[in-house]
């Protein structure tokens, strides 16, 4: 068997081209095989499917085949975000820009725990970093893999700045990530306030400041999960500095409506923040993953420094050479901002606003939808683009099976969420090629499953 080519290289580009044309046919054959927004028949069935196509996972021999096979079987297996009938979760359908660019960073391989393996990229990512931060009114950000490592890295700083006893206050509504990030560092258990709006009550936190003793971290959310929500941030941040308490703020969600004229009021307190997460792989239609953490005073990240002489050497440092070791708690780092980088120069910050505005009014007419169909409840009117519904009069039980049902038989991708004590469909509608026919669909589909 001959050498397999390389990626890279100054043969590189003409490997690939053929292996894609491969990959972009079995995407297609994938998709259409699916016919739908995620393969019908629930677990067992896709688990069947695959168990198929891979065979022996670790044959005595190669098999030249595997590459279309696989892809294709992954295809048609796909919960597929660009589908207008995926609509559960955070999962966006990604940009081709941003994904032609992360094609160029698999072949290239840098990896960001040295300038030496990375010396374009490590420029790149500053600038990017900075550009961001700055955008959100802050100094400095580095990049992580989504909002879950920006906010343990959030609570992380906060232990760095003010001790291993520092406690985290955060609402009911806040990500699970906060206070998995506490347990992780060995915090003290959080304080977890009541949301019965489903968003930080700033008279209970101001009442929880007061009371509490010791050093404090509160945590806002600029986009909760289950209902896209944003906390009172004007009121929080005043009482946090009032008490002289440290504020994060999990923006994961809400953070890209810095970018949109229209929206960005939304923010109006952000820029208060001691560090702010950041996530472009939801309203930033990037391919995952794509995380930021911004900070008000760069020197904190100095917190994460490390030292290895085979990276960053103290005479190589001093030499010139950028020390990256200190830009996150991974070694190993792919180059993820290039994607970003690439759609922000492509489409400019009023190209990404465009798309921002539009699926947040496209949430707003599937709300419009649904409270004039007499079938259906809403929960409220959406803040970004999740959209809380049920039919009406149906018990929780029977929400969930209309969910499970959609599930099982390929047709649509709701999620769940728990809202005012009963069970709600989410749609989150992120795509922004959704047009009024698909939003009809959905409902019609929903409406459909409910029994009589």
């Amino acid at each position: 068997m001959s050498t397999p080519p390389l990626a890279s290289g100054p043969h590189g580009p003409d490997a690939l081209r053929p292996l894609l044309d491969t990959v972009l046919g079995a995407l297609a054959t994938g998709a259409a095989a699916r016919g739908g927004p995620l393969p019908a028949g629930g677990p067992d069935a896709v688990a069947a499917r695959v168990g198929d196509a891979l065979g022996d996972v670790l044959p005595e021999h190669g098999d030249p085949d595997a590459l279309r096979a696989l892809v294709h079987t992954l295809a048609a297996g796909a919960a597929d975000p660009a589908d207008p009938l995926c609509a559960a979760h955070l999962h966006c359908p990604p940009l081709a820009v941003a994904t032609a660019a992360d094609l160029a960073v698999s072949a290239l391989n840098p990896s960001l725990d040295s300038w030496d393996q990375a010396p374009a990229a490590s420029a790149l990512e500053a600038r990017v970093t900075g550009t961001l931060a700055a955008r959100l009114g802050l100094a400095d950000a580095i990049v992580t893999t989504g909002g879950t490592e920006a906010n343990q890295l959030a609570l992380l700083l906060a232990r760095e700045a003010h001790g291993a006893h520092v406690r985290l206050v955060c609402s009911a509504a806040a990500h699970h990530s906060l206070p998995r990030a506490a347990w992780l560092l060995g915090l003290p258990d959080p304080v977890v306030l009541p949301a019965p709006n489903g968003t930080l009550d700033p008279a209970a936190l101001d009442a929880a400041l007061t009371e509490l003793t010791g050093p404090l971290l509160v945590a806002a959310t600029a986009g909760t999960t289950d209902a896209g929500l944003i906390d009172p941030l004007p009121d929080i941040a005043a009482r946090c500095a009032a008490h002289g308490v440290r504020l994060h703020i999990d923006a994961a969600y809400g953070g890209p409506l810095a970018l949109s004229d229209r929206h960005r009021a939304l923010l109006t307190g952000l820029d208060a923040a001691h560090t702010v997460a950041l996530d472009l792989h939801k309203l930033g239609w990037q391919p995952v993953a794509t995380g930021f953490l911004a900070v008000a005073d760069a020197t904190e990240l100095d917190a994460l420094h490390q030292r290895a002489d085979y990276l960053n050497a103290g005479d190589d440092t001093e030499a010139g050479l950028p020390d990256l070791l200190g830009r996150s708690t991974r070694t190993t780092r792919r180059p993820d901002v290039l994607k970003a980088a690439v759609t922000l120069r492509t489409l400019g910050r009023t190209g990404l606003a465009d798309l921002i505005d539009q699926v947040l009014l496209l949430a707003r007419d599937f709300a419009d939808r649904i409270e004039a169909h007499p079938g259906l409840e809403l929960y409220d009117r959406p803040t970004l683009a999740t959209v809380l519904f049920r039919p009406a009069h149906a018990s929780d039980d029977t929400v969930a099976a209309v969910r499970r049902t959609l599930l099982h038989e390929g047709r649509a991708v709701l999620g769940r969420a728990r809202a005012d004590g009963r069970l709600w469909l989410k749609a989150t509608l992120l795509n922004p090629h959704t047009g009024p026919d698909d939003l009809a669909h959905l409902l019609k589909l929903a409406e459909g499953h409910t029994p009589a």
